[in-house]
């Protein structure tokens, strides 16, 4: 039993090594230094990225919402600042227009429409010798939108019969033509451009667009990163950039927000205002943005920007209106409009146009017939002496003084305004070419000669021309308005409308002296006045008189009526400048300048009414909504019956005056006219009209010395000039009320019967005009039985 107990203490013997933990703590091997560090760096790394990261984040989103703030700005403010537009007037036709067939085609001409065979859509017109059928385009009028109308227009030879609508022969009472926009005016960064909205906007043109500069643009958030790395790889592999991996939002926020800079920041912040314009705004809103911001091309010292100055630009026309081929064009020149010039490089701009020709037929956008003929199809650029801008110093510089004075001096610093003018372009083309060339002819003998021209229009009394300068695009000294000179004998129908005005004292045959006559002032100072011929005649009709420009009569007349009455008609007529009530007054010795001359015209070829000349009628803001300015209201300042007086003595002057010249240039066209020229021939002037236009001209010289010229050889010959660029209605000499057809003795200017002898017929006042009886002789014993 004692051998069976003996295990025990062997076990006792195994449990002691167990109990040796030195042995056991070999495996401490593990928690060697380097390990326990590593791990720390590492949390330490990850906490440094985060919280950088964390900051990074936080500074992108916080720059996010800066740039977001600008976008918002831009896109939700003002986009640009719209150059104020200003356009010619708006031609009026209607029944009795003074519209010729020949002015309306060349009206026509210069609005770009095409003569076709038959009009068959917008921006076409057919004609005939008497007729024209007209598809109007659609136009913002001051008045209100103006839609595209088709109409027949039929003439006769003293201008427009009819108006009548295509589609159901309904006559209209008046229809208008859409103006010439004749400038922007330019006042912030240089940029120009037309706005049109994407509904207005070609689908074609929008179609073309996306194929060539972004064919995922609906696809993507802003930024297209395959076509970024396409167009990385294609550069790597060429060596050079030749392709670009921009969206058209990445494009649109470059050319809105930032520099042409090429650097890695620059492209970066690109991308980030991409996406958020992308996130934030619409893809047509983007698209339409884009449309009137994109660089197109250069004009001297203006971008032009946005897709619908540049069809102006190119092809002379509205987009509405261009050929596939041009809008192709279009969106071809918008990869480098410098290096694809088309007046320039031509080849090569047709090139590249005809590049995205191919790409629309690949799209199944044209077929192969159309995009032959296309290709085919010359670019048909307007021409490149053809400015889009109309160079009109002299209306200019009096449209932006009328604008300050109505409307206040700031109105050309807002954005999208539309100033509607009197001008009327084709009076200014045929005004420009007379004086050229007339300038041209007269500066042989002295080229010292210069020239203010001022053109009115008669029935809505605008200024429709003006030249400031024998070089007429030259901007400076203004001749039209700004010289005060002595107009001579253009005094002389305000002279005559005075005495004319006393019925019963004068008509026009009431003779007048023509005798040597000496005038002293209150200083002992004498002044005799002469005839030009130096000739006395005793005694002359008065008709005579004014026709050739006499004189020793008109002043025997002017100090028998009073010269302050002679000055009163005047100032009623218009002239708003001092004028000197002494005698020498009656032959012109009063300062004034083309445009004054113009106004007191106007008012006898307007049957005597005063209306101030204007050279703007409406203004409209950014919202089309018209502008309120003061006008001065029209008055009747001349009776109407004397006023037809000096209106047909005006007519006698060209007939068989000392304009007879004028009138043998156009013998079968009444015209009314009065020469005039200043002391020692040192101001030459004609003012004159005819049934559409008034015309006011001065030829002289700026350092005042003579000209050897009279009214007859140097004014009147530019208004010949024009009359020939311009063809004249024949003036319409209807008679007013309270004139009637009177028979005169020719010697004594006594009223008498048409069977009388010795009498001349002319017009009188009805008032004054009472004939004597059997012709001044003592009536027969029979008749008087019978009571005369």
């Amino acid at each position: 039993m004692t051998d069976k107990a003996t295990p025990k203490p062997k076990a006792a013997t195994r449990k002691a090594p167990a109990k040796k933990r030195p042995a056991a703590k070999k495996p401490r091997a593990k928690k060697s230094m380097p390990k326990k560090a590593g791990a720390s760096w590492g949390r330490k790394i990850w906490s440094i990225s985060w919280k950088l990261g964390l900051i990074l984040a936080v500074a992108i989103a916080s720059y996010g919402i800066y740039l977001d703030q600008i976008i918002a700005r831009k896109f939700e403010g003002q986009k640009w600042h719209l150059p104020a537009q200003v356009f010619s007037r708006s031609m009026a036709l209607y029944p009795g227009a003074a519209v010729s067939h020949g002015q309306l085609m060349s009206e026509l001409k210069l609005l770009g429409y095409r003569k076709v065979a038959n009009p068959r859509q917008v921006g076409e017109f057919s004609a005939s010798k008497t007729k024209i059928d007209l598809w109007r385009r659609p136009f913002l009028h001051p008045q209100g939108d103006q839609l595209e109308q088709r109409v027949m227009i039929t003439f006769d030879s003293n201008g427009v019969v009819s108006v009548a609508r295509n589609s159901d022969k309904r006559q209209l009472a008046v229809f208008h033509l859409e103006p010439v926009l004749l400038d922007r005016i330019i006042t912030g960064d240089g940029e120009d451009r037309l706005f049109v909205p994407t509904e207005e906007m070609p689908k074609s043109i929008v179609n073309a667009l996306i194929l060539v500069e972004d064919r995922t643009f609906y696809e993507h958030h802003g930024v297209n990163p395959f076509a970024i790395l396409r167009a990385a790889m294609v550069n790597i592999s060429a060596g050079r950039t030749v392709q670009g991996g921009s969206t058209l939002t990445q494009q649109l926020a470059k050319n809105f927000f930032l520099s042409s800079e090429r650097s890695i920041t620059r492209k970066l912040r690109e991308a980030l205002m991409a996406i958020i314009i992308d996130f934030r705004y619409e893809k047509d809103e983007i698209l339409e943005a884009y449309l009137n911001e994109v660089y197109m091309g250069q004009d001297k010292a203006r971008g032009v920007h946005g897709m619908g100055l540049a069809s102006q630009f190119y092809f002379g026309r509205p987009i509405a209106e261009l050929t596939v081929p041009q809008q192709a064009f279009l969106v071809a020149v918008i990869k480098g409009p410098s290096y694809y010039n088309p007046w320039r490089y031509p080849e090569r701009a047709q090139e590249r146009r005809d590049l995205v020709l191919r790409l629309l037929m690949e799209a199944g956008d044209l077929n192969v017939a159309q995009y032959q003929a296309a290709v085919e199809s010359p670019l048909g650029l307007r021409k490149a002496n053809k400015s889009v801008h109309q160079k009109l110093p002299a209306f200019f510089s009096v449209v932006k003084h009328e604008l300050a004075s109505r409307y206040g001096d700031a109105l050309l610093q807002q954005s999208g305004v539309k100033v509607y003018t009197t001008l009327d372009p084709m009076a200014q083309e045929a005004a420009e070419k007379a004086v050229e060339q007339t300038l041209k002819q007269l500066g042989k003998n002295d080229k010292s000669l210069q020239v203010g021209l001022v053109l009115t229009d008669k029935y809505s009394a605008g200024i429709a021309a003006m030249v400031g300068d024998k070089v007429p695009s030259y901007q400076g000294f203004n001749r039209a308005v700004e010289i005060r000179r002595p107009i001579g004998s253009l005094i002389k129908p305000f002279v005559y409308a005075t005495a004319l005005s006393q019925g019963n004292t004068y008509n026009l045959v009431s003779p007048l002296k023509d005798e040597p006559i000496t005038l002293k002032n209150d200083q002992g100072k004498t002044w005799s006045p002469q005839n030009v011929d130096k000739q006395f005649r005793g005694q002359v009709p008065l008709l005579t008189a004014f026709k050739k420009s006499m004189n020793v009569p008109t002043v025997n007349l002017g100090m028998a009526i009073g010269v302050s009455s002679v000055a009163t008609t005047l100032d009623k007529a218009g002239w708003r400048e001092k004028i000197p009530e002494y005698p020498s007054m009656l032959l012109g010795a009063v300062n004034g300048s083309p445009l004054m001359v113009a106004q007191v015209f106007q008012t006898i070829a307007d049957d005597g009414r005063y209306r101030h000349l204007n050279s703007v009628t409406t203004v409209l803001d950014a919202n089309n909504q018209p502008l309120v300015a003061s006008r001065p209201q029209a008055k009747q300042a001349l009776p109407a019956a004397s006023n037809y007086l000096v209106k047909y003595a005006m007519t006698q002057v060209v007939d068989s005056g000392t304009a007879k010249r004028l009138g043998n240039a156009f013998p079968y066209v009444t015209l009314a006219g009065k020469t005039g020229t200043s002391n020692d021939s040192r101001d030459s002037w004609f003012a004159g009209f005819d049934e559409r236009n008034v015309a006011a001209i001065w030829v002289g010289r700026d350092d005042n010395g003579k000209t050897g010229l009279y009214g007859s050889s140097g004014a009147m010959a530019v208004y010949q000039a024009f009359l020939n660029n311009r063809a004249p209605l024949s003036l319409r000499m209807a008679p007013v009320d309270g004139v009637v057809q009177g028979y005169f003795e020719r010697d004594t200017g006594k009223a008498e019967e048409p069977q009388c002898a010795n009498v001349v017929k002319v017009p009188a006042l009805a008032e004054s005009y009472q004939p004597v009886a059997n012709c001044g002789e003592p009536l027969p014993w029979w008749k008087k039985l019978i009571g005369g």
